[in-house]
């Protein structure tokens, strides 16, 4: 779900002593980090060569070696280094927008492909971890509270129709009489229980996609910034500092860490940026109290909230948003008070962790799927709902590279519209869209 990431810029508050390591957080605390791969060097080629280390690159990468073609994966830092080892965690239904919204915008028979392809994508996710055998905390079921009265009417009609006609039985919808067998949580108003999603230990599943791409057969290279993509004919030529690699195909996954690398598609997105904290671990109690069905949990709020309890009972929380390139002095008094909101009964609870990162986001929250002159595929602009979607999205390029895939047309025929002013000037009217609507959220609006 929620997540969440031009060039890479360097956090100094959330960037260990070591270079090239990960990002302190409590999910590089908890993961059997893998051994570093090496730097590309020299002149290589493959069939395809895959630019990005994270869901979508590596199930790609995957998914592409099991046909038997040479895949090279080149990662900027560690594989899972960005938004897919720092995210929720949550392993979401359906696609970022809401059905009735795809409903307008495509037309009836596409949203009904688009959701089954939502459905599609969280069985992915499950099977790759079933199959590859990832140990990665995987549990089931999603709770979505309406954070204001005027959207319990919305959610109603959400649960409503998905049952009614898209034939959804594992979603069902509580009063705000009974939210108390969902969570302690306050202010809330509905909530939507859907038995169908899934969440995780982020990093601990990209670990185990790098190791099953790996295992596979495919390349992967770490500490692989890539500097250059000229496109010919029927190839292109991928530069970092010490390889040259020539392949018939390309594959960007870079997400809300593109840049200017590829300007044809850097419009497409906007990089912004969101945190999570942990705290220690709860006792047995609270923590039935926050959270008794052991579920990913979320609100309504433009600006989200979201949280689920980790193996070792850690509250994981991420809000709040920030616009710029920096990151707030100290994230964990950055996102606290958004948590004490939900749960003032940890207000002496300590913070163990406190780290952000970039995702990308779409102006209409749906992701950005296409070609480029027949020769670079592209995937970003998750918006949040990164983990099911940019693995399905992996696998989508890989099916259209070998042969075809009817999903990857439409999902690329969907239209994306661009961020106005270019990469240069589109900051300014986001973050006074995003400002308008945070003050919403705090007016209660």
């Amino acid at each position: 779900m929620v997540w969440h990431f031009a060039a890479i810029k360097r956090h100094n508050c959330i960037m260990s002593k070591f270079e090239n390591s990960y990002p302190s957080s409590w999910y590089v605390a908890s993961s059997p980090i893998l051994a570093e791969q090496p730097a590309a060097r020299g002149e290589m080629s493959f069939d395809v060569c895959v630019v990005g280390g994270g869901y979508a690159g590596l199930s790609c990468a995957l998914h592409l070696a099991k046909t038997g073609k040479s895949v090279a994966v080149l990662e900027a830092e560690r594989v899972g280094w960005g938004a897919s080892g720092r995210n929720g965690g949550h392993v979401g239904t359906g696609q970022r927008a809401d059905q009735h919204s795809l409903e307008k915008w495509y037309g009836k028979p596409t949203a009904r492909e688009l959701w089954r392809m939502g459905l599609d994508a969280v069985d992915l996710v499950s099977d790759l971890i079933k199959e590859h055998e990832i140990d990665c905390e995987l549990g089931k079921t999603n709770i979505h509270f309406a954070a204001k009265k005027s959207h319990v009417n919305e959610l109603r009609n959400e649960v409503d129709h998905l049952r009614t006609e898209y034939g959804y039985d594992l979603i069902r919808g509580v009063e705000s009489s009974s939210l108390e067998e969902l969570t302690s949580g306050k202010g809330f108003h509905y909530g939507v229980v859907d038995h169908g999603a899934r969440h995780l230990h982020p990093l601990k599943y990209c670990l185990g996609l790098a190791k099953a791409t790996m295992a596979a057969g495919a390349s992967v290279f770490e500490t692989s910034r890539v500097k250059n993509i000229v496109t010919r004919n029927d190839h292109a030529v991928v530069s970092t500092d010490k390889a040259t690699i020539r392949a018939h195909k390309v594959v960007l996954t870079c997400n809300g860490y593109l840049g200017n690398l590829f300007p044809p598609i850097a419009s497409n997105i906007m990089p912004i940026n969101n945190f999570i904290v942990a705290t220690e671990p709860l006792d047995e109690a609270t923590a039935r109290r926050v959270n008794p069905l052991n579920a990913s949990l979320s609100d309504s709020l433009f600006v989200i909230n979201y949280w689920k309890l980790s193996a070792d009972r850690r509250l994981i929380f991420g809000g709040g948003e920030t616009y710029s390139d920096k990151f707030p002095d100290s994230i964990r008094d950055f996102v606290r008070p958004k948590l004490l909101a939900i749960y003032p009964e940890l207000s002496d609870t300590r913070l163990d962790y406190g780290w952000g990162g970039t995702l990308a986001i779409t102006r209409n929250r749906m992701p950005d799927l296409g070609l480029h002159k027949g020769v670079v595929y592209y995937a970003q602009g998750f918006s949040g709902h990164g983990v099911p979607t940019a693995t399905m999205a992996g696998k989508l390029i890989a099916s259209a590279i070998d042969s075809a895939s009817d999903d990857f047309d439409l999902m690329s025929g969907l239209r994306t519209l661009k961020f106005p002013g270019g990469p240069l000037l589109r900051r300014p009217s986001l973050v006074a869209g995003m400002l308008f609507y945070s003050l919403r959220d705090r007016l209660g609006q």
